[in-house]
Formats: C-alpha cells, sequence, structure tokens
C-alpha cells in the first residue's frame, strides 16, 4: 500500500475506554464518502490487529514499538483505585499507595498500568480481565487500580473510586504502521490535531514558481505605496527633486524665493 492509495474504508480499532466518538463524527462530516469502521479489542491486541493489515490506525495505550509504529500521543489519564462504596478510603478524597498496604490489590492479567511495585498485598491468583477483577471488587475481595476511564467503564451502583496519588498513568495515543501511512491516515491525524478541513494535513506544498513570486508581490504591494510613488514621479516632472516644494529655511516658494524674508534696515 502506497502513501497515495486511499482505502474503501477507514478502519479504526480503540483500546476499552478510549472513546473515539468526537472524532468519528468529524471524520462523518468531512468524509461522507470513506465509511469509518470502529472496532473495540482488548489493548493487547491492537498491535497485532495493526501489523497483520485488519486496521488501518489505532487509538491505543502507550507504549508501543516505535521501531514499527507512528504514533501520537493524545493525552494521559488519572489513575483511581476502584472500592466498594462502604469502604474506608472513600472517607478521603485521594488515596496513596500507603492506604493500601493491608489490602489485597488485584492484579488483572490485562492490566494497562506499568507498575514498577503494586501497592498493598498480590492476590493468590491474577484475574483474567479488568472486568473479572470489578467483579471480584464488588464481591468484597480486594480493590483494583485503573485508569479513570476503565473504571467507568465498568461502573457499577455498589462501587466508586477515588484518585490515588503516586501512581503510573496510561497514555493513549493513535498508532499506525510507519510503512503504511496512508492519504486517510493523514485525514485521522489532522480530524485528532484539530486541523481545519482545509489544512494541507502535514503534506508537502509544491513550491511556487518564480512568476507566481512575482504575482504575489505585486498583490501584497499597498495601493498607498504605489499611489506615492507616482505622486514623487509628478513632482519630479515638474521641476525639482520629490519633496521640495517649499525651499528650506525661509518660507517662500520657487515662484518667489524672496518672500517671507525679513527687510533689512535702512
Amino acid at each position: 500500500m502506497t502513501g497515495s492509495d486511499v482505502s474503501p474504508s477507514f478502519r479504526l480499532v480503540y483500546a476499552p475506554g478510549v472513546m473515539p466518538g468526537k472524532w468519528a463524527r468529524v471524520w462523518n462530516e468531512r468524509l461522507p464518502g470513506v465509511p469509518l469502521t470502529l472496532t473495540q479489542v482488548p489493548a493487547a491486541q491492537a498491535a497485532d490487529l495493526l501489523l497483520n493489515g485488519d486496521a488501518d490506525a489505532g487509538l491505543v495505550r502507550l507504549p508501543v514499538d516505535r521501531t514499527v509504529f507512528s504514533a501520537i500521543p493524545l493525552y494521559s489519564e488519572q489513575t483511581v483505585v476502584v472500592v466498594p462504596k462502604d469502604h474506608l478510603v472513600t472517607a478521603v478524597d485521594e488515596v496513596a499507595p500507603e492506604d493500601l498496604a493491608d489490602e489485597i490489590v488485584l492484579h488483572p492479567l490485562d492490566d494497562v498500568l506499568m507498575w514498577e511495585t503494586l501497592p498493598g498485598k498480590p492476590a493468590l491468583e491474577r484475574p483474567a480481565t479488568t472486568a473479572d477483577a470489578v467483579q471480584l471488587v464488588a464481591a468484597g475481595i480486594g480493590v483494583l487500580v485503573v485508569p479513570l476511564s476503565l473504571a467507568r467503564l465498568h461502573h457499577r451502583k455498589d462501587l466508586t473510586h477515588r484518585p490515588l496519588r503516586d501512581a503510573p498513568e496510561s497514555s493513549v495515543a493513535l498508532a499506525w504502521p510507519e510503512a503504511a501511512t496512508t492519504d486517510s491516515v493523514e485525514d485521522f491525524i489532522g480530524i485528532v490535531r484539530g486541523r481545519t478541513v482545509n489544512s494541507t494535513r502535514g503534506r508537502t506544498r509544491p513550491q511556487p514558481s518564480a512568476q507566481e513570486k512575482q504575482e504575489k508581490q505585486k498583490k501584497s504591494e499597498k495601493p498607498g505605496r504605489a499611489a506615492e510613488k507616482g505622486g514623487a514621479r509628478r513632482r519630479q516632472a515638474a521641476g525639482g527633486p520629490a519633496g521640495r516644494g517649499r525651499r528650506k529655511g525661509t518660507g517662500g516658494t520657487p515662484k518667489n524665493p524672496r518672500r517671507g524674508n525679513p527687510r533689512r534696515g535702512s
């Protein structure tokens, strides 16, 4: 696939919790002739789908392999701890990692946070998914630390969340295979970056010819300056350098240079 190819549709995958709706709406308004296909996939599967050509681009969670992917970071999410509504930590507005020292902190296999050391006590087994971990929290078996969007995605009436400070954050990026930067990918890049519909979308502008440069220069010349030059030429034709309608220091005119001079005493 070359950079000039335009797919009959644009296939975008996105990780759970990521909301592509606002960009999808702009796409549909600007490019109604190119259908946009949205597919939510587990965060760990997005890279394979992109490399296999099953998607054109993805709203993924960092990190990605920058040797094969181009990526534009979009935003970073707040990290929160999900707990039952009657949990002790709900009494505070923000939780510190040391506040979870006596808690079983669930660590699902699809966790998207890059922990050096997980706070709290580890569970005997890791839940397969974040959704499974949420079910365990609701059953009173531990707490869960996730990006805010995942806490909202798996919201339950019997659970709540609090910000967790000094915790790793999850960042979301637009990524695509570097070798497959199509025009459709460029269009979507322009949308996520807020470019206008008339933008060049980062493509190289053709260099203007010498004639185009001259025409542009003529158009940019102010009418006032042109009129000033014309007036100067008319004054020169009437006699004398431009701008010398009066003789300096006399108050007279060229026709009567003595007019206005003081009389000598008799």
